[in-house]
Parts: C-alpha cells; sequence; structure tokens
C-alpha cells in the first residue's frame, strides 16, 4: 500500500525525492516574464466584477492556431472564473508596472473593484476584460482546453487580438522571488 505523504509538510520529501523547498528554489532560477490575467465577472454585483491576477506561469503554445497557456492554482477566484467565462484578457507588464503585479499578487487583498480603481485601462472588445494602460502588449483570449496538472490548472486560449502599444521600456520579470528588469 502506497503511504500518503502530506502535500503541505514542506520538510518531507516527495516519493521521488524532492521536497517542495528544493523544487522552489530550483525553479526560483528561472527567469520569468510577468502579466496581468483579467476577466470580467458579469454575475458579480449590478454592473459584474473585474477580476486580475498576477502570473508568471504565462507562455505561446502554438503560432497556428495561435494558442498561449496559464497555469492557475486550482479553486483560485480566476481558476473558478475562468472555468465559467470563456474569454480573458492578459497584459504583459513593463518594467515601469511593478506595483500593478504586486497589487494583484496580494493574498487576502481586498476587493478587485478597489485595485483596479485607479489604473488607466480600456476593456476588451472581445473579452469585455481591462487591459492594462502602458502594457508591453495585450492578448484577448478565448479557452479551448483546461488540464488540471498537479495543484494547479493549465487553461489552453485561442489568441483572438494581439495589441502592441506603445510601451515604453523593458518588460517586467520575476527572478528568485522578486520583481526584476532587464539591464
Amino acid at each position: 500500500m502506497l503511504q500518503q505523504t502530506p502535500t503541505r509538510d514542506l520538510a518531507i520529501p516527495h516519493a521521488e525525492g524532492v521536497s517542495n523547498d528544493e523544487f522552489k528554489g530550483a525553479m526560483s532560477r528561472l527567469a520569468a516574464g510577468v502579466v496581468l490575467v483579467t476577466a470580467h465577472d458579469p454575475e458579480d454585483g449590478p454592473h459584474g466584477e473585474d477580476v486580475g491576477m498576477t502570473a508568471t506561469a504565462f507562455l505561446s503554445v502554438s503560432l497556428d492556431p495561435p494558442l498561449v497557456m496559464v497555469s492557475l492554482r486550482n479553486g483560485s477566484r480566476m481558476d473558478d472564473l475562468l472555468d465559467e467565462v470563456p474569454v480573458w484578457a492578459v497584459s504583459l507588464l513593463s518594467e515601469s508596472q511593478r506595483h500593478i503585479a504586486g497589487r494583484f499578487a496580494m493574498k487576502g487583498r481586498v476587493s478587485d473593484r478597489l485595485l483596479f480603481a485607479d489604473l488607466p485601462y480600456t476593456r476588451g472588445p472581445h473579452s469585455n476584460a481591462p487591459l492594462m494602460g502602458g502594457a508591453l502588449a495585450t492578448l484577448e483570449c478565448r479557452t479551448e482546453n483546461r488540464v488540471v496538472a498537479g495543484d494547479h490548472t493549465l487553461v489552453v486560449a485561442r489568441v483572438l487580438a494581439a495589441n502592441l502599444p506603445s510601451a515604453e521600456g523593458g518588460p517586467l520579470t520575476y527572478f528568485r522571488g522578486k520583481y526584476r528588469t532587464l539591464g
């Protein structure tokens, strides 16, 4: 009989021999771009509510058709919302948008409505989701597939629109547990 190892106990290694701390330490050395995933929840309140989440596990999957993927923690608000709402958006954050990344990465945060209150954005014509002003690029997406992978869900989506605003500067990156800039 297999013995179950508690997933929350960081000191106990997985059956394969890699502890959560070792895995997190190794993966922290992989630099990643930082994006803001957004969606509009039409069922929340009289006019709906905008929802946002900072992500670093975002990547291009295919050119033909144009597909991207984001990894969402199972049971998170964004995971639940994208299971219900098929269209959403991504803003590729610039190095000057560290404050946005930090704001939407907070755990136990206030209502997302307040988080968007003082930020410049437009609504995507395909998704009705916020597209951040000052982003390096924005994408509007439609979910094609969802794959549960451990404690996350991989959401594969078709890109419906891609915009390249005239943003200044380089990308915001995440490396060794901190937001960084290239240069």
